[in-house]
């Protein structure tokens, strides 16, 4: 593979790369997809110098226009440039997200400050802003409509939010910030990748297994078998969907602990692959973004383009939450340590002892057991589910379309048709771990849908890290991150707006979160669950009694999982609160939160530091990890609508859903759009009353 830019080829050499290359070609495949089939690493970087040279010369093109400013010739135009250079971008971060390789992630290191120059030279066009601006000072006079006034306020924020307004000396430091922060993410994410591939618990007896129900020990052999171990081994690695099963089911605490630990000090190691002093570096680089922009913080700029506005509001809410949780934390605590006592296990218990124990107790006091619920709930019946609740709501059907190629054989595709047949877009569902993707759960985009220039439908993607098994089984946790990843999809399948620029999820980030989470609610309804959670052998329907105590026990342990969540976003908070200028020493700060906090030992973090991908992979969610508590808040609430209803699937309610939150984008201020659906402002009673917070 040649990294070499290529500017350093000869001119043929440069043509024939040009020519051969299948990014630059037009994608006769199905659908438009990319041609997951040709591409290869080395394919990148030379197609990227080639479609950002093309971009730049659009944008000339428009701020050289010789006719005054206007919302089609410079607007329209804008949101219109780039195309080509768009979809190599996504086509590219999905493949390093989803089924990456060394050879990819060498391009990535190389590629990402450039795009990061690219971007910043967009936003520093004089002449293009200069147009942009002269539009948005006579805004008042030019008889837009909402949408048009919605795109023209909303690009001219990206371009002062980007640094267009800055001069001199100011400018060009900001572009180089932004082409390191750019190379520093990329590396964070590729450390805790490393990290994550590198290990792996091996379970070598059955005393290795004990405690282990079926489907871990299947999950467990899968991934023996992806590493090529012998047909009778076990493995137990650091995703979620294993790691997690594992600290709640093992009977051995010392291989709880190693799992446990290893999982909090991913990107926490000595040596090439330690996220601390790159997290710190990053920090500093935000401050200087800040500073250079005139916010005092970073966590003011960010907020400056949020729903909650400020920190004060941000901490409010989620302080709301943090006491009461840990009050509730210190009864289930005592509980717990009964239980410890029962087992002999020594007191006070370990942190990797509580996932344990609190499955012991919710058995004994709801006569409940993962073990029994997750036979019936088979990850092809809860897609199954999903797709059905998306046709009762909004008319829509999923048709799987086979032998078109994808970027991994896991991947399956299916064409989504709305209630009067008309093609609304591609849906992809990449569901299993593997060593080549990172962890997590995540929705992207292979293509935004718009609606001008002939329009544009999306391609959107689910990824999921399900242990992949003969039959996978999911837990009622995974069924929710279905369903949470899903709703993501139907943000952006169902987005019904002109312009690319505020289609889909690219909404205000406490936002973006609510279509997702108010979809996990019909995961969790009695009439989805009695016609999908099927047992997996036998087909039984799954029994009112299993529902009754899936239901009575969904508030239990809701104190700890509060506490884990809260814990690292007010850290997030603080961490970009710090004034600019401030160095940090990462591990030296969390610890000091920590303490300052309360942070119970035996209950931690879900996020630490070295690993938050959330906040130092990219930007999105720095100073906003917080978001998926303010969108619980307008989940909870919203979702009353239809139990006010009386019926989870009432027409007249998932209109208004569909109308005000899933198909319109950014095409009006959210809080408007969630009152035009709700009817009024959100309260926060709802989200702490379903987490058992308070009772009243």
């Amino acid at each position: 593979m040649n990294l070499h830019p290529p500017q350093q080829r000869t001119p043929t050499a440069m043509r024939d790369v040009l020519n051969s290359n299948p990014l630059l070609q037009t994608w006769d495949t199905p659908y438009s997809l990319p041609p997951f089939n040709r591409v290869a690493a080395e394919h990148f970087q030379p197609a990227f110098e080639a479609v950002m040279q093309t971009h730049m010369a659009e944008l000339d093109a428009i701020a050289s226009e010789t006719e005054p400013p206007s919302f089609t010739n410079t607007l329209i135009a804008f949101d219109a440039s780039g195309r080509h250079l768009n979809r190599i971008d996504l086509l590219f971060k999905n493949l390093c997200s989803s089924e990456t390789s060394p050879a990819l992630q060498e391009v990535e290191l190389v590629i990402a400050p450039r795009l990061a120059a690219h971007e910043s030279a967009i936003y520093m066009h004089v002449g293009l802003f200069q147009r942009i601006d002269a539009l948005y000072q006579d805004r008042a006079n030019l008889s837009l409509d909402a949408e048009q006034l919605r795109l023209l306020e909303t690009v001219h924020l990206d371009f002062v939010r980007a640094g267009a307004l800055l001069k001199g000396e100011a400018k060009s430091r900001y572009a180089a910030v932004m082409a390191e922060l750019a190379e520093a993410c990329t590396q964070f994410s590729q450390n805790i990748l490393a990290d994550e591939a590198a290990f792996a618990l091996e379970l070598h007896c059955e005393a290795d297994l004990a405690g282990l129900p079926d489907f871990v020990r299947a999950a467990a052999r899968s991934a023996a078998a992806q590493r090529e171990l012998p047909a009778d081994s076990y493995v137990i690695t650091l995703s979620p969907s294993i790691a997690e099963p594992f600290l709640t089911f093992s009977d051995r605490q010392d291989l709880r602990e190693i799992i446990w630990r290893e999982r909090i000090n991913r990107g926490a190691h000595a040596g090439e692959h330690d996220n601390r002093p790159l997290a710190a570096r990053i920090v500093v680089l935000r401050q200087e973004q800040a500073a250079l922009l005139g916010y005092a913080n970073y966590a003011d700029y960010e907020l400056a383009n949020r729903m909650a506005g400020n920190t004060s509001a941000v901490l409010n809410l989620l302080e709301q939450a943090w006491q009461p949780a840990l009050e509730k934390a210190d009864a289930d605590r005592a509980i717990l340590n009964e239980k410890a006592q029962e087992l002999g296990l020594a007191t006070p218990f370990a942190a990797w002892d509580w996932r344990y124990l609190a499955e012991k107790v919710r058995q004994q006091r709801y006569d409940l057991d993962d073990a029994e619920i997750k036979p019936y709930f088979t990850l092809e019946n809860m897609i199954t589910a999903m797709f059905d609740c998306a046709g009762r709501l909004f008319g829509l059907k999923f048709i799987e379309q086979h032998n078109i190629p994808l970027h991994h054989p896991d991947a399956r595709l299916w064409s989504v048709w709305d209630r009067s047949n008309a093609f609304v877009g591609l849906f992809i569902g990449d569901n299993f771990a593997r060593p080549s993707k990172r962890s997590g759960a995540w929705m992207s985009i292979f293509r935004s849908q718009s609606g001008i220039a002939g329009g544009t439908t999306p391609i959107v993607i689910n990824n999921n890290n399900f242990a992949k098994a003969e039959t996978t089984l999911l837990s009622f946790d995974d069924v929710r991150t279905l369903f949470h990843e899903f709703g993501h999809g139907l943000h952006g399948l169902l987005s019904q707006v002109r312009y690319e620029r505020l289609a889909g999820t690219q909404v205000l980030r406490d936002f973006v979160e609510l279509p997702s989470q108010i979809f996990e609610n019909w995961a969790k309804e009695e009439s989805v669950l009695r016609q999908h959670a099927r047992h997996y052998q036998s087909g039984a329907v799954i029994p009112t009694a299993l529902l009754d105590k899936l239901k009575a026990a969904s508030q239990f342990n809701q104190a700890w999982a509060t506490v884990q969540y809260v814990a690292p976003a007010l850290i997030d908070m603080a961490l970009h609160s710090l004034p600019n200028g401030t160095p940090v020493d990462i591990a030296t700060f969390e610890a000091e939160q920590r303490e300052l906090l309360g942070v119970p030992t035996d209950i931690g973090q879900r996020h630490y530091l070295s690993h938050f991908s959330h906040l130092f992979s990219g930007p999105w969610y720095a100073a906003g990890y917080y978001v998926y508590m303010w969108a619980e808040v307008l989940d909870a609430d919203g979702y009353n609508a239809f139990q006010e209803a009386g019926d989870p699937f009432e027409p007249a309610v998932a209109n208004r859903l569909l109308q005000h939150i899933y198909s319109t984008g950014n095409k009006q201020d959210p809080a408007d759009a969630y009152r035009a659906f709700r009817g009024g402002d959100p309260k926060v009673e709802p989200m702490l009353r379903k987490r058992g917070l308070i009772t009243a």
